[in-house]
């Protein structure tokens, strides 16, 4: 596995499906010693000296203070960049901005809408890219979901994931990542929020167990892991109204709970809207492990930066 991490060196993580099975593994190995090293108090500069640029299009909390967090205890520097304050809110290509940055920093964090927008600037840079959002995928985020799933069950294979809701760019990222390292996962959505099939068909690809429902119930029945996200993401604040009323019935609450395994926990990737995709009884319940699974971009966040960054 040594020999796995050590090949990332200078390699982008835009998506999930880019990193083999054996790539997120030793992803994920490097993330618990990492946070067990933390928690002894112990230093652990593997990046001194090194610089992180952090773009961001999007407001944040957890992506935001957890790259700046994590570069500074791996011995580096971040650099919030809000694209506001960059060229690129006067027109400056992406190719430029990346060309120049890769002159400068170490490594490139971006939170953006476009997917295109990541793949465009890690075609140019000479740096490490990395995607820390994008309307279509959030591979940080999957990082820290598998990591806190085998943290809980000391496995992933097997390990069966129930996601109710809006089959957006957590989904799909969620999904590729199971698929990828051997846990099943069960998607329920309404008709017409189904995950991205292009998603689906890298999931499938990758020799993944996926099935889609558009039944709560169904897919919470004997689950392992329950997992939501918000209904109504960042730029879709118009659609607000109609999301409630078309995914009423995907939220998860204790009835919900009741139907899955006896040892089953809960995930969601936060903010959390309570009443809507989640009650808070849940959120803060016995089977609740939203609080580990945040804390856990940190050290997956760091694990990937220390991987890829020269």
């Amino acid at each position: 596995m040594a020999a796995v991490g050590e090949s990332l060196k200078g390699r982008h993580f835009t998506r999930v499906a880019d990193w083999s099975g054996d790539e997120l593994l030793a992803a994920l190995d490097l993330a618990d010693d990492l946070k067990e090293r933390r928690g002894r108090g112990e230093e652990h500069h593997l990046l001194p000296g090194r610089s992180l640029g952090m773009i961001f299009q999007k407001p944040s909390t957890r992506t935001r203070v957890s790259f700046e967090v994590g570069i500074f205890e791996l011995g580096g520097h971040p650099l919030y960049l809000a694209a506001s304050d960059l060229q690129l809110g006067r027109g400056e290509t992406l190719r430029d901005t990346a060309t120049v940055l890769s002159r400068y920093l170490h490594g490139l964090m971006i939170r953006t809408f476009a997917q295109a927008d990541v793949e465009e600037l890690a075609r140019h840079a000479t740096i490490p890219v990395i995607n820390g959002l994008t309307d279509s995928a959030h591979p940080c985020q999957a990082l820290a979901d598998v990591m806190t799933i085998r943290e809980r069950f000391g496995r992933l294979e097997g390990v069966r994931v129930a996601y109710l809701g809006d089959g957006n760019n957590v989904c799909a990222s969620l999904m590729v990542a199971c698929a990828k390292l051997g846990a099943e996962l069960v998607a329920a959505t309404p008709k017409g929020y189904e995950p991205d099939p292009a998603a689906l068909e890298l999931a499938r690809e990758a020799g993944g167990s996926v099935e889609l429902t558009n039944d709560p119930r169904e897919a919470a029945r004997g689950a392992d892991v329950l997992y939501t996200d918000v209904w109504t993401s960042m730029g879709q604040e118009a659609e607000s109204e109609r999301r409630l009323r078309d995914l009423a019935g995907f939220g998860i609450d204790q009835a919900l709970v009741q139907l899955a395994g006896e040892e089953a926990i809960v995930l969601h990737c936060l903010p959390a809207h309570y009443g809507e995709e989640i009650t808070e009884d849940v959120l803060y319940g016995p089977q609740s492990a939203v609080w580990d699974q945040a804390e856990n971009r940190l050290h997956a966040q760091k694990a990937l930066m220390a991987l890829v960054m020269p």
